[in-house]
């Protein structure tokens, strides 16, 4: 039952036809979806934790891209990151990650379009779980480079087979070509979850921002 339960939320969420449809998925999940991953052994947010501390000073100002219900919202606070701000899709993630009390700012954004922030406001963006399959296109790439700062850090999380064949390395060619940021780590690729989807390989990319 675990098992097919498992897959019936992964199947919704990574299935989805339409936007509207995504976010519905997410809404009715976002109550159970923390539960939910912790079971599945969820390694994303704790893995992208060590490269934000290797490469973003304590206390700069960031945001979460696709925040959803605080996962890594939780952890960067506990790491001395005060000022954060998070926006998703769905109104009903937010809601769950309002209670976790880790966000200066949450707000329903959607990536791939443009975003309601200021241009150079934030230190630095974190993405875990966003950019994938179905989810936020490679195109979302170019507003977080408007919202952070020159010099700022972007650290994002990417399903390898989602990273070759999904246009995620064309437009982290693109980016490079044209001088708008650079690569300047990335991990080694490792399963995203421990207790399943046992060939679901992913990456940490961590890319800085032209000065």
């Amino acid at each position: 039952m675990a098992d097919q339960k498992r897959n019936e939320l992964l199947e919704r969420v990574y299935g989805a036809k339409s936007r509207e449809e995504l976010e519905r998925a997410y809404d009715d999940w976002a109550e159970r979806y923390d539960e939910d991953l912790f079971k599945f052994g969820y390694l994303f947010p704790s893995v992208t934790a060590g490269y934000v501390g290797r490469h973003i000073p304590a206390g700069s100002k960031l945001v979460d891209a696709g925040a959803g219900t605080g996962l890594m919202g939780r952890i960067l606070k506990a790491m001395e990151y005060p000022d954060i701000t998070g926006f998703d899709l769905s109104q009903g993630m937010l809601e769950v990650a309002r209670r976790t009390e880790a966000y200066s700012r949450l707000d329903r954004q959607v990536l791939g379009e443009p975003l309601r922030y200021e241009t150079n406001e934030f230190d630095a963006c974190i993405s875990t779980g966003t950019f994938t399959e179905g989810h936020a296109p490679p195109s979302g790439y170019d507003e977080l480079a408007r919202i952070v700062k020159p010099g700022g850090w972007f650290v994002v999380t990417i399903r390898e087979d989602v990273y070759l064949n999904d246009g995620f390395k064309a437009k982290e060619e693109e980016m490079t070509a044209a001088g708008t940021m650079k690569l300047v780590d990335r991990s080694e690729p490792f399963r995203t979850f421990s207790e399943a989807e046992p060939d679901i390989v992913g990456r940490i990319y961590v890319y800085q921002f032209a000065e």
